[in-house]
């Protein structure tokens, strides 16, 4: 088993409880950690027994810049279990999203949840 990480992956969507959000939308940022075991041996070389992280960027950002989510968490939990059923050979999807522009009283440099499926 090994691990891929796609880090940082920057999309433009419309996510949040409030009306502005949705009206002005912002940067959302996505992790991804996926353990993997391979359908076929590494020593391979083969594409088809593992995961094409190209393909998995395009899923993410599907999702991510799709349906109007009020939680991160929500759009977390949509993105982990879309990988997991889209490359069976994902044995677990930890994603992490990040919000830097949070409606919150005060400075920060970014809200994140992180979900993890299967849980």
């Amino acid at each position: 088993m090994y691990k891929i990480r796609l880090k940082n992956c920057a999309f433009f969507a419309r996510h949040g409880l409030h009306d502005e959000e949705e009206r002005l939308g912002q940067r959302f940022y996505v992790d991804a950690e996926l353990s993997v075991r391979p359908a076929v041996p590494l020593e391979e070389d083969a594409i088809s027994g593992t995961v094409d992280y190209g393909v998995a960027f395009t899923e993410i950002e599907r999702i991510i810049t799709g349906k109007r989510r009020f939680l991160i968490e929500a759009l977390a939990l949509e993105v982990a279990r879309a990988l997991c059923k889209r490359f069976p050979e994902i044995e677990r999807a930890e994603i992490t999203v990040r919000k830097p522009n949070a409606p919150v009283p005060g400075v920060l440099d970014h809200v994140e949840v992180t979900v993890a499926w299967p849980q």
